[in-house]
């Protein structure tokens, strides 16, 4: 909602506050100001000026030469606007002027003539382009005729006001209307603020002699009212109701629609106009729509209805979609002379589904699915008549002809002066709370501690006794409500093992090299059955499809992070960024149940994807590109740092290369995988080769343990060999390393694997793999021969089991 400071002031006196002081006010009661902004930036010297002749230029095509009283003496001023002309009124930058933009205006001489100052357009006096009426965009501004020369034109054009932005929630539809905010600020500043009574004079014709209204669904319209007025003169609306239209972010079109709309903003309610001899017939049906009807709306869009909607009808076809859009059959014209008025409530249901179906968001229909107060709609039709008859020279017909069938009765709610003081903490006597409800506006009856309260019908988010404690403690003020630590609560706090875990886990990935991302949930149907880990696979049916999805890109919840994660990839490759490392930490989201009926389990994984360069040192002319074992040493440091030993088994995975992907586990509980993406998919990505990991950080958080581990350093040397075995190629490395730390326990403390080799000297099918061995005894000095013997049982062991031989 954006409220115009000026506007608001016309209903109460906040003279003694500033706009950020009134708006921190706002804010302590409850109601968020997102900001505070000018119309426009300030200017000064602007004034109006009559244009009293206006000549060519003798010198210049397109320029005139113009002679312009403001007020206390006569300019003469050289003019570039095409729309300029003599007996104009417009505005005018004296000289010593400062225009937006710290722009000076002085005397001077164009073509040879003196001009004495500047005749300005809205742009030049810091209105935003887009708010400039269309028969202004390439000229000067015109004023109305009623206005005299000399007058501030800064203050005629409201740019000397403030806008203040409210951020509403959902049960502050009152605060919808500017009536609503002066209730609101009234009640902070402990200021006075009714709504004034309407007064219009009615002729002795009857409505009803033109119009009768018929409601065929009294649920979705329990009230209908229609006005009738004549002799309508469409013309464009007072200046200062365009200002007030422009400051909400209206656009003004015509006195006939600016009215309607300036009704809606003050009051809340949102009213509708036909034109009469347009409408067709002289009976108003308002009922649901038949399944196919069309209705061609003020936009010119054609719009197919179904019995979900609501419409406003001449007993033939529809003239507008209730709540939500007029039809242009029957749009006020600048030959209208006759008007119906609408002032209706429709139930907040009806019109939020026609809104949503159509994808039309109004003024109108924000405030209907919201709820209007019921008091207020025949109210603001009689307040639209006042103006029609004031600033379109309307004759409004007698008595307003309705069906009203509307509650308008007041909620009644008890509260008790200990009870509040006990959920609040304070020490609120009763004569106070009986001033906040006096601030409010609320009539009330007071028995000893006890306030029967009558909530009025504008605050229609009160209903019981706990929305009547936010209202005392709100005006009360927020401030003063006592702050205690909850009982127990005195020991300071700290984060959950899993917390620390999870923190640790991101600050390794981030000193490994790779960037946190933070991809969506949600993701389409096909990215959520892909790259799936396999235990992940063996206990989801099928991922979790939403009822009501925004769109097919966001239409499932993600069973695995990958597909986010190489779509942040192809983003970046796509912008020219090639060397990419990605991680994320999130969950993804397990049903076991074909048609889910109950909540998804959420699982925490770390996932990583990663393309491009790993490593450049271009002076040394030396780069390593990402490959398997760059991922796979990743993978390994996190064991590490988890006290994890993993373990890496060859699989073939669905979109992972065939001989590029390893199934990793933890014990005997498979946790997770690694490899190289699947040549397609990466082509389907717009990747080179790309490696990813995925690991399920829920289950290697289970089998972390908490007890530090200390290792001293070794006071005795160590050993070291180095053993070259050629074996088959198809025998794993990691199980010859695992063989080598069996046989040569307990002085074997690392293996290492340092070299492979195929090719000259070696029979085919056969491999050469280097360890290097790590012998130590942390209590002694090894002794050569123990060395040794140790080192013949391995050669022994690898031979036996995995037919190696040493190298000769």
């Amino acid at each position: 909602m954006l409220v115009s400071l000026n506007w608001l002031k016309d209903y109460i006196d906040v003279s003694d506050y500033t706009p950020e002081e009134l708006a921190e006010i706002i804010t302590k009661t409850g109601i968020e100001v997102e900001s505070v902004e000018p119309v426009a930036e300030a200017a000064q010297g602007v004034v109006v000026g009559y244009v009293k002749s206006c000549e060519q230029h003798p010198n210049a095509d397109k320029l005139s030469l113009c002679q312009v009283d403001v007020g206390e003496e006569t300019l003469q001023i050289v003019c570039g606007a095409p729309n300029i002309a003599q007996g104009q009124k417009v505005a005018v930058a004296t000289p010593g002027a400062v225009l937006p933009g710290n722009f000076k205006i002085k005397k001077t001489k164009l073509r040879g003539e003196a001009s004495n100052g500047m005749i300005c357009s809205l742009q030049e006096l810091g209105v935003n382009e887009k708010e400039v009426p269309e028969e202004y965009k390439e000229g000067i501004f015109v004023f109305p005729d009623d206005v005299e020369a000399g007058e501030d034109a800064i203050s005629l054009l409201n740019l000397d006001d403030k806008i203040i932005e409210l951020g509403l929630t959902p049960n502050r539809s009152d605060a919808l209307s500017m009536a609503g905010v002066a209730y609101e600020v009234a009640a902070a500043i402990d200021g006075s603020y009714t709504l004034a009574e309407e007064n219009v004079k009615e002729s002795e014709e009857a409505a009803s002699d033109y119009i009768s209204v018929n409601v065929e669904d009294e649920k979705a319209n329990p009230y209908y009212g229609a006005f009738v007025i004549k002799d309508i003169e469409v013309r464009p609306a007072p200046l200062w109701m365009r200002n007030r239209l422009t400051a909400a972010g209206i656009r003004p079109i015509n006195n006939v629609v600016d009215i309607t709309n300036y009704v809606l903003l003050e009051y809340g309610q949102p009213l509708h106009a036909f034109d009469y001899d347009r409408f067709g017939t002289k009976t108003i049906v308002t009922r649901r729509a038949n399944d196919g009807e069309v209705i061609t709306t003020l936009d010119d869009q054609e719009r197919t209805l179904t019995q979900d909607h609501l419409v406003i009808t001449n007993g033939e076809e529809a003239h507008a979609i209730a709540g939500v859009m007029g039809g242009a059959k029957s749009e006020v014209q600048d030959d209208t002379t006759t008007l119906i008025l609408e002032a209706a409530y429709f139930a907040p249901s009806i019109v939020r589904q026609s809104s949503k179906d159509h994808g039309l968001r109004s003024e109108s229909s924000t405030r209907f699915e919201k709820g209007v107060d019921p008091n207020r709609v025949e109210r603001a039709g009689k307040r639209a008549c006042e103006l029609l008859q004031k600033y379109a020279n309307g004759t409004v017909l007698g008595d307003v002809v309705s069906f009203d069938e509307l509650d308008r009765s007041e909620k009644q709610v008890t509260i008790e002066t200990s009870l509040i003081n006990k959920r609040l903490g304070t020490d609120i006597s009763h004569e106070e709370i009986g001033q906040i409800l006096r601030r409010l506006q609320f009539t009330f009856v007071q028995d000893g501690e006890a306030f029967h309260i009558s909530v009025p019908t504008r605050r229609g988010d009160i209903e019981r006794f706990e929305d009547m404690l936010e209202e005392v403690a709100r005006i009360y003020g927020y401030d003063n409500l006592p702050f205690t630590l909850p009982a127990g609560a005195n020991q300071a706090g700290g984060l959950s093992l899993n917390q620390q875990l999870k923190r640790k886990m991101k600050t390794y990935f981030e000193g490994a090299g790779l960037n946190e991302t933070i991809t969506y949930s949600l993701t389409k149907e096909p990215w959520a059955k892909m790259l799936v880990s396999p235990e992940v696979q063996r206990e989801a049916a099928s991922p979790v499809g939403l009822a009501m999805p925004m769109s097919e890109e966001h239409s499932h919840l993600r069973l695995s992070i990958l597909p986010e994660l190489l779509q942040s990839l192809s983003y970046n490759v796509a912008r020219k960024q090639n060397d990419l490392a990605y991680y994320e930490i999130g969950t993804v989201f397990i049903s076991d149940e074909e048609k889910v009926r109950t909540q998804p389990k959420e699982v925490l994984r770390a996932s990583g994807a990663l393309t491009g360069e790993w490593l450049a040192h271009p002076w040394q002319q030396e780069k390593k590109m990402v490959d398997f074992f760059v991922v796979k040493g990743i993978v390994e440091g996190l064991s590490e740092q988890l006290d994890i030993s993993f373990t890496y088994e060859k699989s073939r995975l669905p979109q992972m290369h065939p001989g590029r992907t390893a199934i990793i586990k933890a014990g005997d509980k498979e946790v997770g995988f690694i490899g190289q993406v699947h040549p397609k998919l990466q082509k389907e990505f717009g990747l080179k080769e790309t490696y990813v990991f995925d690991l399920n950080a829920e289950e290697l958080m289970e089998q972390y343990t908490k007890e530090e581990a200390f290792q001293a350093i070794p006071r005795y040397p160590s050993v070291s060999r180095d053993i070259a075995l050629v074996v088959d190629e198809d025998v794993a490395a990691g199980a010859i390393a695992e063989t080598i730390s069996e046989a040569g326990a307990p002085l074997v403390k690392d293996v290492r694997v340092f070299d492979l080799y195929q090719g000259e000297h070696l029979e085919d099918g056969k491999k050469s793999l280097a360890f290097n061995l790590l012998y130590l005894d942390p209590m002694r000095t090894l002794k050569d021969q123990e060395v040794e013997e140790a080192h013949n049982h391995i050669l022994q062991s690898v031979k036996d089991q995995h037919a190696a031989e040493l190298r000769s």
